[in-house]
């Protein structure tokens, strides 16, 4: 017979092929596990459980978890429903007839298992979140979506469901995501548990103990709010040096320049080639004379050339396989990648990090491929410290950001910031700033990066961006495009971080004895004269804007709302607000309705309660849809009436 016992913030639960548990561990927040190998493993990947209140009830055939707002029920027949304030919000549905065979798990071996979960679907629920992709979704009901990272593609596991509750699924391996019509479902290729965590609440609530469950993002540095410049790629230190000495001569602050890939001498060098970077601590030093930070490049990539290879090859840092070599990504010949799960990884990349660049001045880092990117992509084939790849691959981000954020911390560093490809649960308190990726130079990209912040912002990672002008395909002597950048920078403006970035079509000559040459300049003033006055205003905005985005920022920080907000965030009980896919909160006072189409130049906006502003002409709009008209130096943003932001754009 099925038991459940009741321990005093926990429920067990023995039945048939599992041992299911379930545990109070956060505000209005229940997890629910269960173990196919009928024994509890406590793991919890990167989740920080917090100590609350709950009440635990079992009657013989029902057993009830009650946490805040947050009820669960759970039968000696296996299912689980769970219901806030009293209401059904989510429950469990049966793959079998009567009423039976709740969970699903395939054994593959080694304690291992093929494992899935399946609930009622409503057909009047909306679900946000997932990270970032390029699929062109807001609402993502009716989707279906790899639980996998790829280049443009940063899948965190989590939905902010419009009946109040979010979903966290804490399972770190390859798997499926399924938002049908017909059923939800999660769904793990290789795993030891089921296991996920309901949160009830508005978006704010969920916001909050999302981030105390899986860490806040720390304060972001004074310096990251400004403007950040970066093409593909400075191919020397003069020429970096020569492009922020433009910007202070024309008044034009510039908080940060970057410094692409192959500057190295090697992939897995990790140091500048002194041919093209001779003086890099004279280069960062005059960099910080004109206010400009240095951030630099980094790639996973080792290959047998390298100085540190066959170290890190003997001390078994580097991603191993099954099958095969260790050779699992193709860039000007076979490359291995380094294991960041491993702690010695860590430790030793870090001392070359630190001793070429940190201590010559270099101020930050970006992680490139962080997802990690590899060819061809077969999870199983890979064997990390911390497990088979397909078991843990989504943790590889979330390592590669600790790697930095320790090795700063070490230094007794506190303004620490890492650009990465990719994150996960947890990245953002490690200072990751996730970016999304190489994508193209399109209006219909960048109507796509709208939704997709809009997305990744619910999963608990504030810091996000994109390359303004997408990163390829423009050609910057084109109509088109010039048109594309200045949307594209209008957008960046009301974004939590503004990098310019992109490689540009080559019309010159390239420069000979280079391994990769860069693209055409992506500079302000690459694109014409009228484009540089109006993106040289943009940038003198943000300027005025820093402060309040370093409150907002910090309000981040504290509570784990995101900058970037869906309009539903602020007002969760307006059903409009769930259909507005291309417009957004900038914290609490800005509403930013993006341009997102060529030869656009005007569009409707909906504004919710209250009166608020346009920037552009001071004339008060109050609730309701509205058509507005925006040139192209133009832009269409409203701050809330009363709010000290309005001077802004003055």
């Amino acid at each position: 017979m099925n038991s459940i016992r009741v321990n005093k913030n926990e429920m067990l639960l023995s039945r048939r092929g599992e041992l299911v548990r379930l545990s109070a561990c956060g505000r209005n927040a229940i997890r629910f596990q269960s173990f196919p190998d009928c024994k509890v493993l406590d793991e919890d990947y990167n989740l920080l459980p917090q100590d609350v209140e709950c009440t635990v009830e079992d009657n013989g055939t029902w057993g009830t978890i009650t946490c805040g707002n947050l009820k669960a029920v759970i039968g000696t027949s296996g299912r689980i429903v769970f219901y806030r304030d009293g209401k059904e919000i989510l429950a469990e549905k049966p793959e079998l007839t009567f009423g039976d065979g709740f969970r699903n798990y395939v054994n593959i071996g080694n304690g291992l298992w093929k494992a899935r979960a399946t609930f009622e679907p409503n057909k009047n629920e909306h679900f946000f979140g997932m990270g970032h992709s390029w699929d062109n979704d807001f609402d993502l009901k009716g989707s279906s979506i790899d639980i996998r990272n790829l280049n443009g593609k940063c899948t965190i596991p989590f939905v902010w469901s419009s009946l109040g509750y979010g979903f966290l699924w804490n399972v770190p391996s390859t798997g499926l995501c399924e938002l049908s019509t017909n059923r939800t479902r999660w769904s793990s290729d290789c795993c030891k548990a089921i296991d996920y965590v309901v949160i009830g609440g508005t978006p704010k609530e969920v916001s909050q103990t999302l981030a105390d469950l899986t860490g806040h993002a720390p304060e972001m540095p004074d310096w990251a709010t400004g403007f950040w410049q970066c093409r593909l790629r400075y191919e020397t230190q003069e020429e970096l040096l020569n492009v922020a000495r433009r910007y202070k001569e024309i008044g034009i602050p510039l908080s940060v320049i970057i410094c692409d890939y192959f500057h190295w001498t090697e992939q897995g060098d990790y140091k500048f080639a002194p041919k093209y970077w001779p003086d890099v601590k004279a280069m960062t030093k005059e960099l910080h004379e004109m206010d400009t930070k240095l951030v630099v490049s980094v790639w996973p990539t080792v290959n047998e050339k390298s100085e540190n290879y066959w170290h890190m090859l003997d001390h078994n840092m580097l991603m191993r396989t099954v099958h095969g070599s260790d050779r699992v990504f193709n860039f000007y010949g076979w490359q291995a990648e380094i294991d960041v799960t491993n702690p010695e990884t860590r430790d030793f990349v870090w001392s070359r990090l630190k001793e070429n660049y940190i201590d010559n001045g270099v101020d930050a880092l970006w992680f490139d491929e962080a997802e990690p990117e590899i060819h061809p992509e077969q999870f199983d084939n890979l064997i990390w410290h911390k497990g088979r790849a397909d078991a843990v691959a989504l943790l590889y981000p979330y390592y590669y950001s600790k790697m930095a954020y320790d090795g700063f911390k070490s230094m007794g560093r506190d303004d620490i910031i890492t650009l990465t490809r990719c994150g996960y649960f947890g990245s953002q308190k490690y200072g990751s700033l996730v970016w999304s990726g190489d994508i193209p130079s399109t209006f219909e990209s960048l109507a796509n990066q709208v939704k997709a912040g809009l997305n990744i912002s619910l999963c608990g990672i504030p810091w996000w961006n994109t390359d303004i002008g997408g990163f390829y395909g423009a050609d910057i002597e084109s109509d088109d495009f010039r048109e594309l950048i200045v949307r594209w920078f209008q957008f960046g403006l009301f974004s939590p971080v503004m990098r310019l970035h992109g490689s540009r079509k080559r019309h010159g000559e390239r420069t000979p004895g280079l391994l990769e040459p860069s693209g055409d300049p992506n500079e302000i003033w690459s694109f014409g004269e009228r484009n540089f006055e109006i993106l040289k205003k943009i940038i003198l905005i943000r300027e005025k804007l820093r402060p309040y985005i370093k409150s907002q920022m910090n309000v981040a920080s504290e509570k784990g709302y995101p900058i970037m907000r869906p309009m539903f965030f602020e007002y969760p009980d307006d059903e409009i607000c769930y259909t507005l896919e291309s417009q957004y909160m900038f914290g609490d006072d800005i509403i930013f309705a993006p341009i997102v189409e060529k030869g656009q130049t005007e569009k409707e906006v909906y504004i919710p309660d209250g009166e608020w502003i346009l920037t552009k002409d001071k004339s008060v709009y109050t609730k309701g849809r509205h058509t507005v008209k925006a040139e192209i130096d133009e832009f269409i943003a409203f701050v809330k009436a009363g709010s000290d932001v309005i001077e802004c754009f003055e």
